[in-house]
């Protein structure tokens, strides 16, 4: 049996770290590697990182992911967020982020982000689509969530949609549990929760249409 779409699906995701820098088993790898086969252009992992375990197990994950393609590199950068990394369209300014190791319920945004990234299309309607990049504006956006919550991944992959949409969105995601200190300095009592800005935006479940309609105040 063929496996399903990744925008239909959530993949199996790992539960097993094989060595300290290896972090996909060999069936996740499998069902990675059919995936990546859909990345039509270069693509590059940016990632922060410091000298925390968290930051040895991201580096596993992102050297993992560029072995089972020939379009996607890694290289290191530094951004305020340590562990944090970019997927970044090589040469354009189409990138989303990721302030954590999207493993868990968001093994499938980080997926989805490498696919839409690579140039595998938004699956969108044409209104909505059209909607999102002809938004006026820069609209920087973060998504406070946990790798447990089932309801961050809809968010996430919405957000993370609409910044490939339009480049003058950006969006990232970010774990609550790495950024604890975040939390507590807004206060942030469940997740998903979204800033826009700098300002609370919303909080949980939000579909692609719902946060477009709530920026699109002229929507029909």
């Amino acid at each position: 049996q063929a496996p399903s779409p990744p925008d239909a699906a959530p993949l199996t995701h790992p539960h097993t770290h094989l060595s300290e820098t290896t972090m996909l088993d060999a069936a996740t790898t499998t069902q990675l590697k059919s995936y990546l086969d859909k990345v039509v252009v270069p693509i590059e992992l940016v990632a922060s990182l410091d000298d925390s375990p968290k930051s040895v197990e991201l580096l596993g994950l992102l050297e993992d992911t560029a072995a089972l393609s020939d379009k996607i590199t890694v290289r290191r950068e530094d951004n305020p967020r340590k562990p944090s990394f970019a997927i970044s369209r090589v040469g354009t300014d189409v990138a989303v982020t990721f302030a954590g190791i999207p493993m868990g319920h968001e093994f499938t945004s980080y997926v989805l982000a490498l696919l839409q990234v690579g140039g595998h299309p938004v699956k969108a309607s044409p209104e909505v689509v059209e909607q999102v990049a002809s938004l006026e504006g820069d609209f920087h956006f973060e998504t406070y969530m946990s790798l447990s919550c089932q309801n961050c991944p809809d968010v996430v992959q919405s957000l993370n949609a609409m910044s490939i949409i339009n480049p003058r969105i950006t969006h990232t995601a970010i774990d609550g549990a790495l950024y604890q200190d975040e939390i507590e300095a807004k206060q942030i009592l469940a997740v998903p929760t979204v800033y826009l800005n700098g300002e609370l935006f919303d909080s949980g479940r939000m579909s692609l249409e719902q946060i477009v309609g709530k920026l699109d105040t002229g929507a029909v």
